[in-house]
């Protein structure tokens, strides 16, 4: 059964997940009109291997942090929902700043060991800031580090102006590179996105099944989320509110999104593979587990096929 093969977490998981993500990053690549020259093809298998890496990173959060079980679920979900939205496939800028995000939640969840704070934040802030010069949005997951900051090492005022440090830091360093490079300083102008709130994109059926899709499982979900959060040790629930917070800023971003086509979704899909995960493992009804799994891992297939 599906849910007997993801309910452990091994090398062969990890291999059989890959290989699904290769398939739909290579056929929505080739949709986008894709020009097979050597710079191309480099710089989208360094995207491919950044897609990859997500879901390795989501997996090395969850088990380092213990918010979900030892299984597969979270990375074949994190997956699966990326390949229903295909044009998250075919945006290379939103999959490199969710990598760096998740890089950042890292940091920022590995907080609650008190050690090591100052840099944690540093190294946080750093990544966001750098997400957002290729997703202007992502600037809103600078949240989740004064979040982080809050609920695990508010006492000392210091580490109230690391994040200021940091973004300085990635300032100067984009200065000078756009110096060296384009004899021109780097403006706001060249950071900022401004939002647009033109949704018709989303009438089309091959945005608006999959959005409907994930957005239906994400409120169902969110339900038992929100028992798991009351039951959990005070050292659990921080992780699991951090993760709740990230979902809810990704909307934000989505929102604010200066594109709606449904790329834009991506920082949402991370946060909400964890609240699936969560209510997955809640399931005694193994046949429905099994047809929602299958439904899940289908639909991107059957997406491609349709439309």
């Amino acid at each position: 059964m599906l849910t007997s093969f993801f309910s452990k977490s091994t090398p062969i998981n990890f291999v059989v997940i890959a290989v699904y993500m290769v398939i739909f990053y290579v056929m929505a690549t080739l949709q986008s009109g894709f020009e097979p020259t050597v710079g191309n093809i480099f710089k989208e298998v360094i995207v491919l291997l950044l897609f990859i890496l997500s879901s390795v990173l989501i997996d090395f959060i969850a088990k380092r942090n213990e918010v979900t079980s030892r299984n597969a679920y979270k990375t074949i979900l994190f997956a699966a929902f990326a390949c229903m939205l295909f044009r998250v496939l075919q945006n290379n800028d939103v999959i490199i700043s969710n990598f760096f995000v998740l890089l950042a939640l890292r940091r920022v969840i590995s907080l609650k060991s008190q050690r090591e704070t100052k840099k944690k934040i540093f190294d946080a802030t750093l990544w966001i800031c750098v997400a957002s010069l290729f997703y202007f949005g992502s600037i809103l997951f600078m949240g989740v580090v004064f979040f982080g900051i809050i609920i695990h090492v508010s006492h000392n005022v210091k580490n109230w102006l690391v994040p200021v440090l940091a973004f300085l830091t990635v300032l100067s360093l984009v200065t000078c590179g756009n110096l060296a490079i384009n004899d021109s300083f780097y403006s706001f102008s060249d950071w900022f996105q401004p939002s647009n709130f033109d949704f018709s994109q989303y009438r089309d059926l091959s945005v608006l099944i999959p959005v409907s899709f994930i957005l239906a499982l994400s409120l169902w979900s969110l339900f038992f989320y929100m028992g798991i959060i009351q039951r959990a040790s005070s050292m659990l629930k921080s992780s699991l509110m951090l993760f709740l917070l990230n979902f809810f800023l990704a909307i934000g971003v989505a929102v604010l999104a200066p594109t709606k086509d449904s790329s834009e979704l991506i920082f949402f899909l991370a946060p909400l593979a964890i609240i699936v995960t969560n209510y997955f493992q809640l399931l005694n009804d193994k046949w429905f587990q099994e047809t929602l799994l299958w439904v899940i891992i289908l639909l991107p297939a059957v997406l491609l096929i349709a439309f």
